[in-house]
């Protein structure tokens, strides 16, 4: 027995010097700051708090119930002469024939001032407007601006109508959710909601009708034109105006004028009886890589100054050919439709604190701009053309090229800078002259003079 118990003994005392040994050299430290990083890593990647969903506090029906009394139905009916049948073609006799429209319409006023799409009520010889609560009237133009595609109308009565108000359409954010009020397919006021897909959009690289549409998911069909787009406040923040689609339905793309460009085209027309038109002076085009590479310069975008118009309010501030512009009034200038989408927010002798971009250097300048007195023609704007212009061109007569939404003309290398000198064989001296050609449907030939002197003349048959 004893011999057992002493080597259990000895184990026993060997086991507690070897534990007083270890406890001296052993630094305790390492396994704590171990322990508290560990505690650190898990600390930092874990949230205790619960998720919250962004969209848990979006009430569509606020909005809905602000504006769907303030959407109205708009019917066009026009009567157009024609040949209804074999017999009238061969004997060279027409008859009238009915066609009616459909579209959306948005008051504004309470008064009954509505703001619609031109093309809704385009050609129209009478105009019928249905409010939500099944109430008709008949409508009068008080005017309209094709460029922009907005026209306005007004109705009568002795009671007060809800109206919209209009948001600041510049203020909108990419991503924020809104309301299309409207009336597809001839139905009552009806309601879908989307986001906000991208601002500034332009349908047509070679088109000049200033388009800076704001783009949506919102439903919008056939019958939506005119109709409002709003955000979840229930303000205006569009006129709902065109779709892209290859079937004719919705695909998930709407585009909708901006309220800041409609707005003001209704102040306009209420009070000078057509849209005023601020101009900068310049000509020019959005910034992309390859242009930039073309002009070996490293901004992507912006708008690049081609050309300055003389005595015209950007060259008396000094903008000068080459600059870049990158913002109006603090507002960023990426593309040309962010450039004439923010002007066309503006009238003539308004000041616009113009950020351009020279040979590295930042300036600002305050440009005033100019009133627009150019004149459309087959999809061109032509301005007159001073002597000293003509001169430097070796030219007598001639109106200028400022853009053109002429893709037959576009593909055949008519761009801006090209100066218009004849039309059927007839000098023209400014742009009164293009005004009797302008209603002319037997145009045979345009002749034009590039900016390096060379004459093109395009023959029509």
């Amino acid at each position: 027995m004893k011999k057992l118990i002493i080597p259990f003994v000895i184990s026993i005392i060997g086991g507690v010097i070897a534990l007083f040994i270890h406890n001296l050299n052993y630094d305790h430290n390492i396994v704590q700051d171990k322990l508290d990083s560990e505690n650190r890593m898990v600390n930092i990647s874990y949230d205790p708090s619960p998720t919250i969903n962004s969209n848990s506090n979006i009430d569509f029906t606020i909005a809905a119930e602000k504006t769907i009394n303030s959407v109205v139905h708009v019917k066009n009916t026009s009567i157009s002469s024609g040949s209804s049948s074999v017999w009238d073609y061969f004997n060279n006799s027409r008859s009238n024939r009915t066609r009616i429209g459909m579209g959306s319409g948005v008051i504004i006023s309470k008064d009954g001032y509505i703001i619609t799409n031109n093309h809704v009520i385009e050609n129209a010889t009478t105009i019928e407007v249905t409010t939500n609560n099944n109430k008709t009237y008949q409508a009068e133009l008080i005017g309209k601006d094709e460029l922009s595609d907005i026209a306005v109308l007004k109705i009568d009565s002795n009671k007060t109508f809800p109206y919209i108000r209009f948001a600041d359409s510049d203020q909108t954010k990419i991503g924020e959710w809104v309301l299309a009020v409207g009336n597809p397919y001839n139905l009552t006021s009806t309601v879908t909601a989307g986001i906000i897909s991208a601002k500034s959009r332009d349908l047509n690289d070679y088109d000049s009708k200033n388009q800076s549409f704001i783009q949506t998911d919102a439903a919008v069909n056939s019958g939506n034109s005119g109709g409002a787009l709003v955000n979840t406040n229930g303000d205006l923040i569009g006129i709902n105006t065109a779709i892209t689609s290859g079937t004719g339905g919705f695909v998930g793309y709407s585009f909708a004028v901006p309220s800041n460009v409609a707005r003001k085209i209704f102040e306009d027309i209420i009070e000078f009886g057509n849209v005023q038109k601020g101009l900068l002076g310049v000509t020019g085009f959005g910034l992309n890589s390859r242009n930039a590479d073309e002009l070996s310069i490293s901004l992507t975008e912006g708008f690049y100054v081609n050309d300055v118009e003389p005595a015209m309010g950007a060259a008396i501030a000094g903008i000068k050919k080459g600059d870049v512009i990158l913002s109006l009034d603090g507002l960023k200038i990426a593309k040309f439709s962010d450039l004439s989408g923010y002007l066309s927010t503006k009238r003539p002798g308004d000041v616009v604190l113009v950020g351009v971009k020279r040979n590295g250097n930042s300036l600002k300048l305050k440009v005033t701009l100019e009133k627009n007195e150019t004149i459309e023609f087959y999809g061109m704007q032509l301005k007159n053309m001073s002597k000293g212009e003509l001169a430097k061109l070796e030219l007598k007569n001639g109106v200028k090229v400022l853009n053109h939404r002429n893709n037959t003309l576009y593909r055949m290398g008519i761009s801006p800078g090209y100066v218009l000198t004849e039309i059927n064989g007839e000098a023209i001296n400014n742009t009164a002259d293009i005004s009797n050609f302008i209603n002319d449907t037997k145009i045979n030939q345009i002749t034009f003079v590039s900016p390096t002197g060379e004459k093109e003349r395009l023959i029509f048959e």
